[in-house]
């Protein structure tokens, strides 16, 4: 079972799966997946403790539960209604607060939502903790989709560029002469939320189906002056997130002048569109993309008009639900620490040398991983099989 929240921090997505080692192959079969909206008091408290906003010891205490409660109250939901009434592993990417980046390296990253409350209410172990040891060894941290990226799309013909829109837009970019870059191009959906949010006074939290921003037309200044923000310039591989890309940074980039809130939408759209782009343009032959920005089409016909050529489909097209992908991506990773496998290929998150990420909370009977004792190799590919 994979949990994970987003940068978008508006609910928990769990997806159960039967994951078995075939030779070389892991093979994944999806069980289902659901999502359930955080409780409307700890998700006003989430947003009122991220940056720019500062907070204390005791807020963070407060979330650390708070959060670990919503997931295990999702991780048993999940046990009951998609695995019969067991989990072998849980595996919990916890909710990002702060990542921390300095001159362009990571030194820090705080995910909240304790899983001895997952394990408490489901009697499973869980995995927990996976972005540290990254950090910790060098890498950026994120995105750790990369490992899943690179053995699911192994074989596909030309290089497939893997891109997951969510509140922050991050990409698996195959090299021929070694593991993928995995990093974060910039924003998707976090400043088209916040910026929806402002525009309609709290009224939408999103732009449903990008209806706002396809009324608007872009406009060439302002998307000019938020496309000279240094992070793009920066070399791969590179992590950011709400800690840069919030409302009162956009609305210091748009200024004093007034824009039709569609206009304003519909730049961000482009601006979004054209970093993505920028990324992988002359590299890709492919994309395959999942998120939640995927069902935004303004967004995504955006970014198929930025790489004529190009196909952009979805993962759903692959066999992977989109909604599902990364919480299915960090159970595939809670099964190598598991068997004491490095979560991370060498060089796709700039870490100095593989690692096993995470650590590992104790199920009911306190059966620990059998690690690197159990004999198990490395897979070379995901093979995603339908459910019988």
């Amino acid at each position: 079972m994979g949990l994970m929240s987003g940068t978008s921090h508006d609910a928990v997505d769990a997806a159960a799966c039967d994951l078995r080692l075939d030779d070389d192959a892991l093979e994944l079969t999806p069980l289902g997946h659901l999502s359930v909206p955080y409780p409307a008091a700890l998700r006003d408290e989430l947003v009122h403790a991220l940056p720019p906003s500062t907070t204390t010891a005791e807020t963070l205490c407060r979330l650390d539960t708070g959060v670990g409660q919503a997931f295990a109250a999702v991780a048993a939901r999940a046990v009951g209604e998609l695995c019969g009434g067991r989990a072998d592993l849980v595996v919990s990417h916890g909710q990002t607060l702060f990542h921390w980046v300095a001159d362009g390296a990571a030194r820090g990253t705080l995910q909240v939502g304790e899983p001895a409350w997952i394990a408490e209410a489901t009697g499973s172990p869980v995995v927990s903790g996976l972005r540290t040891r990254d950090v910790a060894a060098g890498g950026q941290g994120a995105p750790l989709v990369g490992l899943f990226d690179a053995l699911w799309l192994a074989g596909r013909p030309g290089t497939v560029v893997a891109l997951n829109l969510g509140g922050i837009a991050n990409v698996t970019v195959p090299r021929h002469d070694g593991a993928p870059l995995a990093f974060d191009t910039g924003p998707a959906c976090a400043l088209l939320d916040a910026a929806t949010r402002h525009v309609t006074g709290g009224r939408l939290a999103y732009d449903a189906e990008g209806a706002l921003a396809a009324r608007g037309r872009v406009r060439p200044d302002l998307l000019a002056r938020l496309l000279d923000e240094p992070y793009y310039a920066r070399p791969a591989p590179k992590t950011t997130g709400k800690e840069l890309f919030h409302l009162s940074y956009l609305l210091d980039r748009v200024g004093p002048v007034e824009i039709p809130a569609e206009d304003l939408l519909a730049t961000l759209v482009a601006l979004t569109a054209r970093t993505v782009a920028d990324a992988v343009r002359g590299t890709a032959t492919e994309v395959v993309a999942s998120g939640g920005g995927t069902r935004n089409p303004t967004l995504v016909a955006a970014l198929r008009a930025e790489l004529p050529g190009v196909p952009v489909r979805t993962s759903d097209e692959l066999g992977v639900p989109g909604q599902a992908k990364e919480a299915l991506a960090f159970a595939v990773l809670g099964w190598h620490t598991w068997f004491g496998l490095p979560g991370v290929l060498p060089g796709a998150t700039g870490a100095r040398h593989p690692v096993v990420l995470g650590s590992v909370t104790p199920g009911a009977d306190g059966t620990f991983p059998p690690g690197r004792a159990a004999g198990v190799a490395p897979p070379v590919r995901l093979v995603v099989s339908p459910r019988a």
